[in-house]
């Protein structure tokens, strides 16, 4: 009996994972770049040097492909904040605070603030965003509590953890319109004080 034998099966299959990665990363790009009106799907194949069908084949909406564009690339930064600290828990809790802030400073978080503006006028959006949104969110959390060894047991730790976060979203704001290093740099070394004082006092 014939058939597609395993070893020329394989290379059909990295292609194809090649074809979606390439997508996937002219998506946020073109996202970043354009926003949610200049990002089509036809705009993003040309851009990964693929044909509109073929985009398609993998990614059958534009809602499919563009959240499908922002998890990726939070997994990818969740994946390269993780390296950064190997070992865990580290003793540089200021070296911390800044990889955070660096999350909201990127093309993802320029991305993923398209996505949500644009979810917020279209409800089929909406739904898939937000709930993508939640589970970036608490990836993104449990990080922070790991590499700042925090302990939510204590009263007061998860919301300082939070606050954290929400000021690093803050900053990715302000550096959207004007290169906000100088002050961004200054709160990461006030935030990182505080965390000292917060983390490591006595219960």
């Amino acid at each position: 009996m014939g058939g597609v034998s395993t070893t020329e099966r394989a290379p059909k299959q990295d292609r194809s994972r090649a074809t979606r990665q390439r997508l996937l990363e002219a998506a946020v790009a073109c996202l970043a770049e354009h926003g949610w009106a200049g990002s089509t799907v036809a705009v993003v194949a040309e851009r990964a040097g693929v044909s509109r069908g073929a985009a398609q084949h993998h990614f059958p909406t534009r809602e499919d492909l563009f959240t499908a564009a922002v998890e990726y690339v939070a997994e990818e930064r969740s994946t390269a904040i993780r390296a950064l600290f190997p070992q865990g828990t580290t003793g540089d809790r200021r070296a911390v605070v800044s990889a955070l802030v660096d999350l909201f400073t990127g093309p993802l978080f320029r991305a993923a603030l398209h996505l949500w503006v644009a979810a917020s006028d279209e409800d089929q959006l909406r739904s898939r965003v937000t709930e993508l949104e939640a589970r970036v969110g608490r990836e993104t959390h449990r990080i922070a509590v790991d590499l700042l060894g925090a302990d939510e047991t204590r009263p007061g730790t998860r919301e300082t953890v939070q606050g954290l976060l929400d000021m690093a979203r803050g900053l990715g704001l302000a550096n959207l319109l004007t290169d906000d290093r100088a002050r961004r740099e200054r709160v990461v070394a006030q935030w990182a004080a505080l965390l000292d004082d917060v983390l490591d006092s006595a219960p």
